[in-house]
């Protein structure tokens, strides 16, 4: 298998669960959040009951795949968007289905 399509598969699994697709979401509405602004939000906008433990493994499969980065300040942890690897993944494989019709 090919790096692209090993990359191409880390995204679609990261991809693949509803909670990491809301924070995506909320992250694009409002980005550079702390893990308490984000979980509050996904929680109370989408109903997510999840522990902070749980929801934070999902914010580090996104950061695993470059969907999120972070950034130190003092001792807040912010948590960043990064559209980059869902452009790649628009722009390689899921472009041929426009054009398909």
């Amino acid at each position: 298998m090919s790096d692209y399509d090993d990359e191409m598969n880390r995204l679609f699994r990261a991809l693949a669960d509803t909670t990491r697709r809301r924070i995506i979401d909320e992250m694009l509405l409002r980005d550079r959040q702390s893990l308490f602004e984000i979980y509050t939000r996904v929680v109370m906008g989408h109903g997510i009951g999840q522990s902070r433990q749980a929801f934070s493994r999902h914010l580090s499969v996104l950061e695993e795949v470059g969907i999120v980065r972070t950034e130190w300040q003092g001792t807040t942890k912010f948590h960043l968007i990064n559209t980059e690897p869902l452009a790649r993944l628009h722009g390689a494989w899921l472009s041929t289905f426009g054009e398909a019709r």
